[in-house]
């Protein structure tokens, strides 16, 4: 069991159950809990952001393809996120 209990809180805000081995280290089994809040931000941008849900075709390969280009788009800005000397867009 890990759990999250900010400084100053009275009790702690957050818990997670983990089957992982023991010998998983502490920190790797934090990274593990927080990654999602990244899929979560992810999804979110490639729904709001990028358009995944504005998809109103009729046809099979016609979802494919938005899908296709969405996740092409989250990539690139994923890409340009990572870069440090990429210009900021507004």
């Amino acid at each position: 069991m890990l759990a999250e209990w900010p400084p100053g809180e009275p009790e702690p805000t957050d818990y997670w159950l983990s089957t992982l081995p023991v010998d998983v280290r502490p920190r790797d089994l934090v990274r593990l809990a927080k990654i999602r809040w990244r899929i979560e931000h992810d999804y979110r941008e490639l729904k709001d952001g990028l358009g995944l849900d504005h998809f109103e075709g009729r046809s099979w390969l016609g979802l494919h393809r938005h899908v296709t280009l969405a996740a092409v788009a989250q990539a690139i800005c994923t890409q340009l996120r990572r870069t440090p000397k990429a210009p900021a867009q507004a």
